[in-house]
């Protein structure tokens, strides 16, 4: 039997330290800085540490994720990523990117994503393909083929 992953209400440290390296990463994909992606990963963990006892046990991860991109997105324009793939997301709108970052980094279903965004399936699948069509247009310097 696998035991839970911890929880945000009984012990905030082991969660922090259990979901630290997944929004690292995930931040990175958005922001493409290592930086401003661990700081982006404090701010989702501060902000779920406050509200720790409102948090369902089983929502954890949905609710510290949401936050996170909640956060990015009212964050103004990153500065330029140095990574082929960091320059290409940059390039797209907040949104476009998120989607691409929590479909394609996170493996997310588009359902997940839209109510992660509080937006319509639409709404995302529209953001993916745009998003996707955006990224083929894109050239990749220094990206081997």
């Amino acid at each position: 039997m696998t035991p839970h992953p911890p929880s945000p209400r009984e012990d905030f440290a082991a969660y922090a330290a259990h979901a630290w390296p997944h929004l690292v990463r995930t931040a990175h994909l958005l922001t493409g800085d290592p930086h401003e992606a661990a700081d982006l990963a404090r701010t989702a963990l501060a902000d779920a540490y406050a509200r720790r006892r409102r948090i369902p046990r089983d929502d954890a991860d949905f609710h510290v994720r949401r936050t996170l991109v909640r956060a990015h997105l009212r964050r103004k324009r990153p500065a330029p990523a140095s990574a082929p793939l960091a320059r290409a997301l940059a390039a797209l709108p907040a949104r476009q990117r998120v989607v691409l970052v929590l479909r394609h980094g996170e493996g997310l279903a588009e359902a997940e994503i839209a109510e992660t965004l509080g937006c319509s399936v639409g709404t995302v699948k529209s953001y993916a393909r745009r998003g996707l069509a955006a990224l083929s247009a894109l050239p990749l310097s220094g990206v081997p083929r």
